[in-house]
């Protein structure tokens, strides 16, 4: 056999064995390489990658997460079971305990609106409240539409009264009365249960530095993706309530405008509901104080 047949043959073997790898992009905390796996590659494999490429900074006593991301939703989804790599891909690998950055990406399918004392009691008391009344009834029409459960709670319907007549409460998935400032007990926690795949909520309602703040950060505590919508939340001062949207801003939390979220959930002109979500906001939504502290 010539020289000339066996380099020819090698070539070729090299050739074969390189089409056979996937490119993939692995990314673990803030660094990103680019490298490759065989075709087929499964979790063990691709954890074995992470380790051979990030070596002594990946602490392999802590469990581990695998995430690839998904054009689907925009963001990084857990591999599912049996995942192997069959086409190019960004991959990336999470510590449990480690803060997870996220994009702040909103799909119906996937959010949930939560309501917080938007009672008659308060109606005197809290700065711009009839405002924060128009915004939150713009934010309950829109879920309506598009079929995004509602969560209402109510602060000692009792003594403050219920949610104001305004707030159609229409479809709600749950209205619950409370003492806790929180928004997060055992019902809201087993209605959310019943929801499959939920992971971003939608918050506004009163107080924003007290029962707004407090649903806030038991709710990234617990794993969700907290919105905030400041043009629907207030205080009885404007102080407590810009304190509190700095301090939650910095916590994570994703502090929005009403006709963000709203453009958000629908994110194309040809969605079946744009026009119906276009009436709702062609008229802007009135600005509530904010535009005095900017």
């Amino acid at each position: 056999m010539s020289r000339t047949t066996v380099d020819s043959r090698s070539m070729m073997a090299d050739a074969h064995s390189s089409s056979n790898l996937v490119p993939v992009l692995f990314s673990f905390s803030e660094l990103s390489r680019p490298s490759s796996v065989p075709l087929g590659s499964g979790s063990e494999v691709l954890i074995q990658k992470f380790l051979s490429i990030y070596g002594h900074q990946i602490d392999v006593h802590r469990k581990l997460v695998l995430q690839c991301f998904s054009e689907e939703w925009g963001q990084y989804v857990d591999l599912p079971k049996g995942f192997t790599v069959t086409e190019r891909c960004r991959l990336r690998l999470v510590p449990l305990q480690m803060h997870i950055t996220t994009l702040g990406n909103l799909s119906p399918a996937s959010t949930v609106f939560f309501c917080c004392d938007m009672q008659e009691r308060f109606r005197p008391a809290i700065k711009y409240f009839g405002d924060i009344i128009s915004v939150g009834q713009r934010l309950l029409q829109g879920a309506r539409i598009l079929g995004i459960p509602v969560v209402v709670s109510e602060q000692y319907p009792k003594g403050l009264g219920s949610t104001v007549q305004e707030m159609d409460l229409t479809g709600a998935k749950l209205v619950f009365p409370k003492t806790k400032f929180s928004m997060v007990l055992p019902e809201v926690e087993a209605a959310l249960a019943e929801i499959p795949g939920v992971r971003s909520v939608v918050l506004f309602g009163v107080e924003t530095h007290v029962c707004i703040q407090q649903t806030a950060l038991d709710l990234i505590g617990r794993g969700f993706e907290v919105h905030i919508v400041a043009d629907a939340t207030s205080s009885r001062s404007m102080m407590d309530r810009m304190f509190a949207l700095e301090r939650l801003a910095r916590a994570g939390i994703i502090v929005t405008t009403s006709e963000s979220v709203l453009l958000q959930l629908v994110a194309d002109k040809e969605h079946p509901k744009f026009k119906e979500i276009q009436n709702i906001i062609k008229a802007s939504a009135p600005e509530s104080g904010l535009l005095s502290k900017v």
